[in-house]
């Protein structure tokens, strides 16, 4: 406390109503102030250059010390009652609007954020103190890169800290003077009713009558505008603008600020922000807008750098390297990013329409057209963002509005006949693109889909085409167990290299499969799964089996393996695994089981792998020195040798992978089926789902 209001205090010492003495002495500060306005003729001088901050800061500790010698508690002092009656704050916020003296803002700011935080009798429940604080937050909101952007985002940090200790304030705030002449607050309406009340004990400055201090008709800024703004989330207006500033610290905790209050809202509130508030439409259009600010082209090799990037780090990390549009896409998904864990955190109702503006706004409105264009380029720029932001997506919510998205929710059969025109049934006509660059993005797109903990994308995808095993002969006898090791015996001897190089081998495979399948089987837990698989029907079943269009796609490219670059086939192979992974019977049954008997017309994955075993056989007999050149393609691709083109490149590089694939598959049926059990060799189910 300075030494005036120090001596003040000591004179009264001893005083029978110290309190009077306190509250002349924080009159005359308020009168200092206005008589500043009256006397001065410099209006270029600072505010932080005359005696205004200092004025304001002596009240502000009176205030302080006053509420600190109440004998009762919760009760406002004399000079608390004078700042309330002559609507002090209002004045404040009037001349923090004409920003006279030049300055007068940032002060206003500090005030309003100093007072809220010290003073600890409830304040926002006074109309004249809750209609100045709307004011103000809609003052400082009016301008992007506003100079008092930090005294606006510590005024917003106090706010949401006392709606943090008191939800219930939220939607007081939210909706301004509708809520505040309600009966419903009359437990805070008697208290600011009784403020406005005059008292014998409050004086007024000479020469003024308390309604003209209370308007401050005579500073300049001229008489204030009608209060039309107190329903018009001026909070929310004021977070979402700050949230978008150019300095990184001030976005950052308007963010944070912004996250709290979606986090502790209540019901009353979470309906409000959703049905009244700009604040769902804003997140999405802003979220768009980053994306328009984007080239129409980017590399996905350079989407990928930036996989995983953190709302609260938004900025492209400084050890990749520069792309054109490397800022923008940061922003982007940065901005994404934000958007997931502010619905993850988020009251239910406000998470549900926040996950749905995002989807219609981004997903259905922007992107979706991008996928179905018939330029390549933007087909491949489009598909590879989505897989970064399915990178990112956390959020149950937006994920199963992606989910609907992306595959639909149609849960019967597919037929032959079908002629799909939904987006899934485009999405995997482009894993059979005659561009192999989409082809890969795509495939890329659906094993990040795979790795989504929703139950929809693997019956969409594969389950609802197996689940009365039609593919499987009637009549004969069921295997009783299964035999990991025959994919290990598929490929040929002179097909094999591996042995001949110190690499990873089969053991390798199965710890990493072990590992993955640990994984699988948390993320599935929930999902009801059968641990066998259902009793076969002994009639032949009125429709033929199809195995849908998504494994159709992936078996006709396992097909051509042998004449597909190696780029995709490690793709399409890694989705393959993915697939093989799930802990499923029938998905088990139809991928790794080398022993099904197959009804007719039908193939499975080990059908397709004994016929590219056949065709390479063949085509072995047609390459001189077949064993020589593997060899070398596979030193050239694990780089112990420099790579340099030879006839017969693709074909070589495929059969590489070929021998790969076998043993990861043996791997993952080894993890799944103990040797000599015909059941799932399923962990202990987790504590908690993840």
């Amino acid at each position: 406390m300075l030494s005036r209001l120090g001596a003040l205090l000591q004179e009264a010492v001893g005083a029978r109503e110290p309190s009077i003495d306190l509250l002349e002495v924080f009159v005359e500060h308020w009168k200092g102030i206005t008589h500043y306005y009256i006397e001065t003729t410099d209006e270029n001088t600072p505010a932080k250059k005359t005696d205004i901050p200092w004025r304001l800061k002596q009240m502000l500790d009176i205030l302080v010390y006053e509420e600190k010698q109440q004998a009762a508690a919760g009760e406002a002092g004399p000079c608390l009652e004078y700042l309330l009656q002559h609507k002090i704050l209002e004045t404040l916020c009037t001349l923090g609007k004409a920003e006279y003296p030049p300055g007068m803002r940032q002060q206003v700011f500090l005030f309003f954020s100093r007072i809220l935080a010290q003073v600890q009798h409830p304040l926002l429940h006074y109309l004249n103190v809750h209609r100045p604080v709307q004011k103000l937050l809609q003052l400082g909101g009016t301008a992007a890169g506003s100079p008092t952007e930090k005294e606006e985002v510590h005024f917003t940090t106090i706010l949401c800290t006392k709606i943090q200790q008191d939800p219930a304030l939220l939607t007081y705030i939210l909706e301004g003077k509708k809520v505040v002449g309600k009966k419903e607050t009359s437990g805070h309406q008697d208290k600011s009713s009784s403020l406005e009340e005059p008292s014998s004990r409050v004086p007024k400055i000479d020469g003024e009558s308390s309604e003209a201090q209370a308007t401050g008709t005579h500073f300049p800024g001229g008489t204030e505008e009608p209060d039309n703004g107190l329903g018009e989330n001026n909070l929310l207006a004021s977070l979402i603008g700050l949230c978008k500033s150019k300095k990184s610290r001030v976005a950052l905790k308007a963010q944070e600020n912004l996250l709290l209050l979606v986090g502790v809202a209540p019901q009353a509130a979470a309906t409000y922000l959703v049905q009244r508030s700009p604040l769902c439409s804003a997140m999405a259009e802003h979220l768009c807008q980053l994306y328009q600010a984007m080239p129409n082209f980017l590399d996905p090799a350079d989407i990928a750098t930036l996989e995983g990037i953190s709302w609260r780090v938004p900025s492209a990390p400084s050890d990749e390297a520069s792309f054109p549009g490397r800022e923008a896409l940061a922003a982007f998904l940065g901005w994404f990013d934000y958007c997931d864990h502010l619905i993850r955190e988020a009251h239910e109702v406000v998470a549900g329409a926040l996950a749905r503006a995002v989807t219609e706004k981004l997903f259905v409105a922007t992107l979706q057209p991008q996928l179905l264009h018939v330029a390549e380029q933007s087909i491949l720029t489009s598909t590879a963002l989505l897989t970064a932001l399915l990178h990112q997506l956390c959020s149950p919510a937006l994920l199963q509005e992606a989910v609907d998205f992306f595959v639909g929710s149609d849960r019967q059969p597919e037929a032959p006949e079908d002629s799909p025109h939904s987006l899934c049934s485009h999405l995997i006509g482009h894993c059979d693109h005659l561009s192999d660059e989409i082809s890969i993005a795509t495939l890329r797109l659906f094993e990040e889909l795979l790795q989504k903990p929703n139950e929809q994308i693997v019956h969409t995808l594969l389950l609802r085409n197996l689940e009365g095993r039609t593919y499987v002969a009637r009549g004969l006898p069921e295997p009783e167990s299964y035999e990991d090791s025959l994919f290990l015996c598929l490929v040929p001897e002179e097909a094999k290299t591996s042995a001949f190089l110190e690499e990873t081998g089969y053991d390798t495979y199965v710890h990493d499969a072990y590992g993955l399948f640990q994984e699988c089987c948390s993320r599935v837990a929930s999902w009801g799964w059968p641990l066998a698989p259902t009793p076969l029907d002994p009639h032949e079943p009125e429709t033929p089996f199809f195995e849908g269009r998504f494994l159709q796609v992936l078996f006709n490219r396992m097909a051509r393996i042998l004449d597909q670059p190696y780029s995709l086939n490690l793709q399409v192979t890694s989705v393959l695994s993915r697939l093989a992974l799930f802990p499923h019977p029938h998905i088990h049954e139809y991928l790794l089981d080398p022993y099904i008997s197959l009804a007719p017309g039908c193939r499975s994955l080990f059908s397709v792998l004994v016929r590219v075993i056949g065709d390479l056989m063949q085509r072995i007999q047609r390459v001189p020195q077949f064993s020589s050149k593997l060899l070398l393609v596979r030193k050239q691709l694990t780089g112990q040798v420099p790579g340099e083109q030879m006839d017969h490149q693709t074909l070589l590089q495929g059969v590489v992978v070929l021998e790969e694939f076998c043993k990861e598959l043996a791997a993952i049926a080894f993890v799944k089926f103990p040797p000599n059990s015909p059941h799932l060799n399923l962990p202990p189910p987790p504590q908690r789902h993840v």
